[in-house]
């Protein structure tokens, strides 16, 4: 199917989904102007024919007018998965209050397209970062815009949050205590993720949908860790932690900055629900084959980073 090509403001594209993202956009030649308050951070992908790096400030509607002048959709990729201390308001910055802005400057512009991206179980537990995430999305579903969400379990690729995480503490931790460790997973490869992105963009079937996007294999925070473990040839042995004193390990550690925690009591709060699909799969219904987690991440961590990393982009057939 011939691809229409858009000017395409992407908010959170300097982030580890937005680079890849806007390869990815860029192969189907859409224009791209990446609101960021770090240019730094994409200095990688500034390089591409198309595409425009906008310095913006996220808590104001005229700054953000001013970013979206001109556009036919916007990509909402802003997330965080810590704050400083432990109140929610972090999250409901970076979530709710900033969703709101933007669908408010995008109405003022004229841009109806929106493509949000949020999180299985978004506006269930008693986690500050899944409840701000479905306050969101009920923000983006009353906005009367041509909206469709993402709602992807844990997003693996090179850098990842996850996989390359454990890769960095577990030489340091022969016996790692690990919190919630039965908390179950559906990995989702990152290029995945932005193919369903890619594909969503014109397909009148996807407007006013929710897509839930995760891998083919469903897996414990232990398996995870012992898979990575694996990788790096070492026997590193998890220690199950009871909830009481995981709950009281993220307790202590919300007295760190965001950013420098290795866990929180919000991180806690959130594995105790499951991140696996419960609706209909997402990337079936876009016509994607999802990546297992074990062909890719042994080419970024291990023997295989060393060998020199696999390919990270898999050649999608186009939707028919």
């Amino acid at each position: 199917m011939q691809q229409t090509s858009h000017t395409i403001a992407i908010l959170g594209g300097s982030g580890f989904v937005g680079r890849n993202l806007c390869e990815r956009l860029h192969r189907d030649g859409h224009q791209l102007r990446v609101l960021t308050r770090n240019r730094e951070l994409m200095r990688e992908t500034a390089v591409l024919p198309g595409l425009k790096t906008v310095n913006y400030e996220p808590g104001s509607a005229e700054s953000l007018k001013q970013a979206l002048t001109g556009c036919d959709a916007v990509i909402n990729l802003v997330g965080v998965l810590q704050e400083n201390g432990r109140s929610g308001k972090g999250f409901e910055q970076a979530h709710t209050a900033l969703t709101l802005t933007l669908l408010s400057a995008m109405k003022s512009v004229g841009i109806r397209r929106l493509l949000q991206m949020s999180s299985l179980r978004a506006g269930e537990g008693e986690s500050h970062y899944l409840r701000t995430r479905g306050e969101a999305e009920q923000r983006v579903r009353e906005s009367g815009l041509d909206y469709t969400i993402f709602r992807p379990s844990v997003i693996f690729g090179p850098g990842d949050g996850l996989f390359c995480r454990f890769a960095g503490l577990l030489p340091l931790a022969p016996v790692l205590p690990l919190a919630r460790s039965s908390a179950r997973f559906q990995p989702v490869w990152v290029m995945d993720v932005c193919e369903a992105i890619a594909r969503s963009l014109d397909r009148k079937d996807a407007l006013g949908a929710t897509f839930e996007l995760g891998g083919p294999e469903i897996v414990t925070l232990a398996d995870v860790v012992r898979y990575t473990a694996s990788l790096l040839k070492l026997s590193t042995r998890v220690l199950p932690l009871p909830d009481f004193v995981g709950a009281l390990q993220g307790f202590v550690l919300d007295f760190l900055p965001a950013g420098l925690k290795p866990f929180s009591g919000d991180n806690f709060r959130s594995l105790k629900l499951d991140s696996v699909v419960t609706g209909s799969d997402g990337l079936k219904q876009l016509g994607i084959q999802p990546m297992p987690f074990r062909a890719v991440v042994p080419g970024y961590i291990g023997d295989g980073q060393r060998q020199g990393r696999l390919d990270r982009y898999r050649r999608h057939t186009p939707p028919a």
